[in-house]
């Protein structure tokens, strides 16, 4: 039953406005949190192996010790390792991760959302199951960030407005078609063009309460959870964003000559360019190193050649890939590869995923896979390509410089420190009369 009015003011005239403010704020205080994210580096640092333990204790005594839990790379590969040996409903590292989760602390959250890619690789290449409570810990886990996500998005989709190119916007004017303008007639304005009704898309429907992780809906749960993932996956760290991309890799499965398609285009054509001002020698050598580097910089999980698509290649952690699962990750291969400020390692792991989800999509004929696939590769290549001249450009005014300041050097008359180096005027007294 609601308060009356003159209860809520007598209330409200002996409630503090810091009350009232941490009531409908559920975000806790600095010290809630530094309190709460030391206890649970503790808890964590229990269930780690000693050698690892110590490490991770240490975490609780910096000034942010969420933050130092997220960006520790002892700590991340200690739980991993936890994860990668358990699963179960019993699993320690799944109970952590699961009670981090619901944590009010938004650093925490972050700091158990970067084991998501792992825990949903690890669970998808171990079904079915042995038992049927063998992985009950890493679905509690994928259902506790689809549940937050379902309750962020408050039973709502997530909508895109496309834009209608025949409407001038801020960023271009659409073309007109040819007229007869007369310089001595003046020209009536401009009829605006019609309203039209905007094109609205639905990048993701709105989300029912699961339960469980049942095989209908197991694509579903595991795609919004990367969603929730992408979210956020600027703060993530370098290590969880490349087991994302081994983990799409993985899912692909598609390991065959055909992913480099693209790249032999590109290679071939650079050839065919070189032809006419290299020998036919050195062209082909040069090219043939070019291919073996770029091979080997491209091997993914020990394949160092393309192999041929009817062969029997390791199909162990390759999943079906509905768009539902696909579009998220897709996003997410995205980040890896193009943000700028991702190491490399990031921008490698990307770059050979994507291509796996290329031959994979082009032998499954997915066509929204495909687009997309292939436009991320075609980005990556002119980046690389953008990258690698900025380099040469860089270094060749690097020598430019170098060499016109040696010349300078050596055309300089040589003098002694004592020897003007010009006639000195006569020194001129002057006398008072």
């Amino acid at each position: 039953m609601p308060p009356s009015p003159s209860s809520a003011g007598a209330g409200a005239a002996s409630a503090s406005p810091s009350a009232s403010a941490s009531a409908s704020d559920p975000t806790p205080s600095w010290w809630e949190s530094v309190s709460q994210a030391r206890s649970r580096i503790q808890a964590l640092s229990s269930i780690l192996p000693p050698a690892a333990s110590q490490d991770v204790a240490a975490l609780a005594d910096s000034d942010r010790p969420a933050r130092a839990l997220l960006r520790s790379p002892a700590a991340y590969a200690a739980l991993s390792d936890a994860l990668r040996a358990g699963g179960g409903a019993d699993d320690p590292a799944c109970h952590w991760l699961y009670d981090t989760l619901l944590s009010a602390d938004p650093d925490l959250r972050l700091a158990a959302l970067a084991f998501l890619p792992l825990l949903a690789a690890l669970y998808l290449r171990r079904l079915p199951p042995e038992l049927p409570s063998s992985l009950s810990g890493f679905e509690a886990v994928l259902l506790a960030v689809y549940s937050s996500e379902a309750k962020n998005r408050q039973g709502k989709p997530v909508l895109v407005q496309v834009p209608d190119l025949s409407v001038p916007s801020l960023y271009h004017t659409p073309a007109s078609g040819p007229s007869s303008k007369s310089p001595r007639r003046p020209q009536p304005p401009p009829i605006p063009p019609p309203q039209t009704t905007p094109v609205v898309g639905v990048l993701s429907p709105p989300l029912e309460p699961q339960a469980a992780v049942k095989s209908t809906k197991r694509a579903g749960i595991i795609g919004v959870a990367f969603e929730a993932y992408y979210s956020k996956i600027l703060q993530m760290p370098a290590a969880s964003k490349v087991d994302a991309c081994n983990a799409v890799a993985a899912w692909a499965g598609q390991y065959c000559k055909c992913r480099f398609e693209l790249d032999d285009k590109e290679l071939e054509e650079e050839e065919g360019d070189s032809l006419g001002s290299v020998s036919p020698l050195s062209s082909e050598a040069e090219n043939g190193k070019e291919l073996e580097e770029e091979l080997a910089r491209m091997r993914i999980n020990g394949d160092t050649s393309g192999r041929n698509c009817h062969e029997d290649y390791d199909k162990e952690a390759r999943v079906p890939l509905p768009w539902e699962l696909l579009q998220p990750v897709m996003r997410v291969l995205g980040h890896c590869l193009l943000a700028p400020l991702n190491p490399v390692e990031v921008r490698d792991a990307a770059a050979d995923a994507v291509r796996v989800v290329y031959a994979r999509a082009c032998h499954d004929l997915v066509p929204q896979a495909i687009l997309a696939a292939r436009s991320l590769i075609e980005l990556d290549k002119s980046a690389r390509k953008a990258a690698k001249a900025a380099a040469a450009a860089a270094s060749g005014t690097i020598v430019a410089a170098g060499t016109a300041g040696s010349t300078a050097s050596s055309s300089r008359p040589s003098s002694k420190p004592n020897t003007p180096s010009k006639q000195r005027k006569p020194d001129t007294l002057l006398v008072s009369k």
